[in-house]
């Protein structure tokens, strides 16, 4: 598998967050929720705080009861990177301390090759890397907006640190 290292600063997650039922497969409904919060008003102000990378709308995914248990829960964010400190009513927020990311494509159909690279990561790529899950919160960034492309293309952002 292709991937990248990158190594980033602690920064926050500005946006909304709801706990979650993990899914492996399929659209996960729970998500969409989330997702229709985010209306175009919304979709401005986010982009305004938007003073980071990865840049765009993320879904972030933490706090999991057991990541590799289907059924179990977890929070799950969609916002936006920001440096900002500034409170706001409006939104919820992460603060993700810094970490290595092990930055990972996915291209095809949605979600299927979404879901077949969250596989492969845990199943071929962490086994054979050398390197471990750093235990922080995992991210998802699409790079189209239309998810009925045939070649939809996702990057899915893993914090990691080497094998001791």
């Amino acid at each position: 598998m292709e991937y990248r290292i990158v190594h980033k600063d602690a920064f926050r997650i500005i946006g909304f967050r709801k706990r979650i039922r993990l899914q492996f497969e399929g659209e996960n409904h729970q998500i969409d929720e989330l997702m229709e919060r985010i209306t175009p008003s919304v979709s401005l102000e986010l982009e305004a705080l938007n003073d980071e990378e990865p840049r765009g709308l993320l879904s972030i995914s933490t706090a999991f009861e057991d990541r590799v248990r289907e059924g179990s829960l977890l929070d799950q964010y969609i916002g936006v990177a920001s440096a900002s400190d500034r409170p706001s009513e409006s939104f919820d927020s992460l603060d993700i301390p810094s970490y290595d990311w092990a930055v990972f494509s996915a291209v095809g159909r949605y979600p299927e090759a979404l879901q077949r690279a969250w596989a492969d990561i845990y199943a071929i790529w962490l086994p054979e890397s050398g390197y471990e899950l750093a235990g922080g919160p995992e991210m998802l960034r699409n790079l189209d907006e239309d998810v009925s492309l045939p070649l939809f293309r996702s990057e899915l952002w893993i914090p990691v640190r080497r094998k001791a």
